[in-house]
């Protein structure tokens, strides 16, 4: 197989992995680049690629063991050693720091869709947010409780969709 047919086949199969990627790292970014990790691998390694074996499945293996030694060597990086004799720097929780940065992005990012919300969808979801039920959201708006549910799902569902970038990051 040349290596154009090669590229060609890897084109048609590689739509399936994404969502592989996606399911391993948790993470829309790090999937793109253990997919293009897995391309290129593939790539170089075409000559071991048996023609009549079935590539969609070799190209899993591929991406399967990419993201396992990916893994491994990140954990091995971020392992710390202390090498005191006490263990003191192990032991300390002076020298740890917390960075609520992105919390703070990501909340922010989640009120300001609520506060985008028309509302007629905002005040019901709120309220059930809070706690309320949805008799006790129909009594209080003075609403068919068959609304208040209609209203609640329309408003997650437009949530959803403001913050889909953070569809994979948890």
């Amino acid at each position: 197989m040349t290596a154009i047919e090669f590229t060609y086949h890897i084109a048609k199969v590689s739509k399936s992995l994404k969502p592989f990627a996606v399911r391993l790292t948790k993470d829309s970014d790090d999937a793109n680049d253990l997919l293009q990790d897995t391309l290129l691998k593939a790539f170089t390694n075409r000559e071991k690629y048996a023609d009549g074996t079935n590539l969609k499945a070799w190209l899993y293996t591929i991406m399967k063991n990419t993201f396992i030694t990916n893994y491994q060597r990140m954990v091995r990086k971020n392992t710390f050693i202390d090498t005191s004799e006490n263990l003191h720097y192990i032991n300390s929780l002076e020298n740890s720091t917390d960075n609520d940065a992105h919390n703070k992005f990501v909340m922010e990012d989640i009120n300001r869709a609520v506060d985008s919300l028309e509302e007629t969808y905002r005040v019901p979801f709120m309220m059930h947010y809070r706690g309320f039920k949805y008799h006790e959201i129909a009594e209080k708006l003075h609403i068919p409780i068959g609304t208040v549910k209609n209203r609640i799902h329309i408003a997650r569902k437009e949530l959803k969709d403001k913050l889909s970038l953070y569809a994979y990051s948890f």
